[in-house]
């Protein structure tokens, strides 16, 4: 029963999350109020208040949890798998479309952009977005450490692999919204850019 009830609560706050997004790309962030995302998501803007403090915290939900889960991942990957590679499957696998995308029409590449540009643009968004960008960092810090065998205390390299981690899917992201219609695959992206971090970024041929 545990287990169900943190599931359904997970689902719930994913629902809340992406009708945040989705209603603020579509609407803009200002016409936007608490109980139209409850209503898309199907609760009471009782339980939004439940999960969220703000719509700001609602919108950024969505990269702190998939960021959260990626270490989970992380740490359910074999141990003798490279740690890029097992950094590069674990971010993957949460890009898979949920419940929640699928509830609800899916608008043009074209149209999507250009909502979720102007939403990004935001400024009451701003502190949001880091608070959420700090705290997915250092715990995906934390489980390269225990994975590598470093210490957070004493060694830069696994907050440095977190925060080029965090880079490479920003950077995936933004070359998905900047791609022609129809986009590249973001988990094809996504792959080429661990790829060349883990290369060590060599410089491309002229």
């Amino acid at each position: 029963m545990t287990g169900l009830r943190e599931r359904k609560k997970a689902e719930t706050r994913a629902a809340l999350g992406w009708a945040a997004i989705h209603l603020t790309a579509e609407h803009g962030y200002d016409n936007v109020r608490v109980e139209d995302i409850a209503e898309a998501a199907g609760v009471s803007p009782r339980t939004f208040n439940n999960y969220f403090s703000s719509k700001a915290e609602a919108i950024a939900s969505r990269h702190l949890d998939r960021s959260l889960r990626t270490a989970a991942a992380l740490r359910e990957r074999p141990a003798d798998e490279p740690l890029w590679v097992a950094l590069t499957q674990a971010s993957l696998e949460q890009f898979t479309r949920g419940p929640e995308v699928e509830a609800m029409p899916s608008p043009s590449h074209a149209q999507w952009v250009a909502g979720v540009r102007t939403m990004l643009a935001e400024p009451a968004l701003q502190g949001e977005r880091l608070r959420a960008t700090a705290l997915a960092e250092a715990e995906l810090a934390a489980a390269v450490a225990e994975r590598t065998g470093t210490d957070l205390a004493t060694d830069m390299y696994p907050r440095l692999v977190a925060a080029a981690a965090s880079a490479a899917v920003a950077v995936a992201t933004q070359h998905y919204l900047d791609s022609a219609d129809p986009p590249a695959p973001i988990e094809r992206l996504i792959t080429d850019a661990f790829t060349q971090v883990a290369a060590g970024l060599p410089a491309p041929p002229r």
